[in-house]
């Protein structure tokens, strides 16, 4: 998936992984697996309450990292802004989420062809929730750098590809995801990466959070991040380059 010194996306690895996700996408995938010839599984829901648990990283860890304490009221405005705008992907259609899809759970399958060509690692924890967040995963990957021009590239690749299968498909609607969920996840790894510092003593998670921050930057310019954007402005400080 990656090549060179810094490591950088190759591209034709990640069309190919955005081709796969959108083959996964269109199909109707089911709520519950077969474990035994007697037992099943339901697929857990990624819903709201498990996004602001991930969202709360920042306020616990990253936000005392950078000198703030949030206080009662800093809370509260946060959790409440971020619960009205999660009812959106939470009224979106579900499908399988593998939550960490990015460069290191892929695994390039070179004397393969087409979508098979994409080995995935790691899904054991794949919960329902909406397709953008997968995308997000992808698109702008924690480990490396994704440049802006790549993905927004990348992100047109899959939106053509699922339009057409589906003429119900809203591109815009879909767009709009794309920016709250990673708007949701980088501001969550915000907080992980600060506990994997603080807590768990490896600071080599921290040299990830520029580019988180840059990936959070892009989410925040969608119109319907405006508010978030002021927000985060005036009570978010960057992390340390």
């Amino acid at each position: 998936m990656i090549e060179g010194d810094p490591p950088r996306p190759i591209a034709e690895r990640y069309e190919a992984a955005v081709d796969m996700l959108a083959a996964l996408h269109r199909e109707a995938l089911p709520a519950q697996l077969p474990v035994t010839p007697d037992e099943s599984y339901d697929i857990p829901v990624f819903d709201i309450d498990a996004w602001l648990i991930e969202i709360g990283l920042m306020l616990e860890w990253y936000l005392p990292d950078r000198g703030v304490q949030p206080s009662e009221e800093l809370r509260t405005e946060f959790l409440g802004m971020w619960r009205g705008l999660l009812e959106k992907p939470a009224a979106a259609p579900q499908t399988w989420v593998i939550r960490d899809f990015h460069s290191p759970n892929i695994i390039w399958l070179a004397e393969r062809t087409g979508i098979l060509r994409v080995g995935i690692i790691d899904f054991q924890d794949a919960l329902l929730g909406p397709a953008a967040y997968d995308v997000v995963s992808l698109l702008q990957d924690a480990r490396i750098d994704v440049p802006e021009q790549l993905e927004l590239s990348l992100l047109t690749r899959y939106i053509k590809a699922r339009r057409a299968t589906d003429e119900s498909f809203d591109p815009a609607g879909f767009a709009e995801l794309y920016a709250i969920m990673s708007a949701q996840r980088n501001t969550r790894l915000l907080g992980t990466f600060a506990r994997l510092n603080r807590r768990d003593g490896k600071p080599q998670y921290l040299k990830h959070q520029p580019r988180i921050w840059t990936y959070l930057e892009r989410s925040l310019a969608h119109p319907v991040l405006t508010t978030f954007r002021i927000w985060y402005t005036a009570n978010v400080p960057p992390p340390v380059p």
